[in-house]
């Protein structure tokens, strides 16, 4: 996966947006960060799942999907090795992130699709 895959799919989530935060690309809905691009370095990505889902992705694709360092990691902010992530996985990641984070009315407008 590249990084303009990872970006496509970001913001292919209704009312997805890009901004920057700390140097880094970010996604964002409703002013909320869901996922980041080139964190820690290029050729990574984050996205903000909660622990037990940190703790799935991780479990079942570990050479995609680990916990960032430190309190961010306890508290869900996974890092996603692009290089070894496939499309499936990563929309599935982001998916997640993007409902964590979104307002509840839209993630019910689109679970109702």
């Amino acid at each position: 996966m590249t990084a303009d895959q990872f970006r496509r799919i970001a913001l292919s989530f209704p009312e997805a947006s890009e901004a920057a935060h700390m140097g880094h690309p970010d996604f964002r809905v409703g002013d909320r960060i869901f996922a980041t691009l080139g964190y820690p370095r290029d050729g990574w990505a984050m996205v903000k799942l909660t622990p037990e889902q940190q703790e799935l992705f991780a479990r079942t694709q570990p050479a995609v999907f680990a916990p960032v360092q430190g309190g961010w990691g306890r508290g869900g902010a996974t890092q996603v090795r692009l290089r070894a992530a496939t499309v499936p996985a990563v929309r599935e990641a982001l998916y997640t992130a993007w409902c964590n984070r979104a307002p509840k009315r839209l993630t019910r407008q689109v679970k109702a699709r």
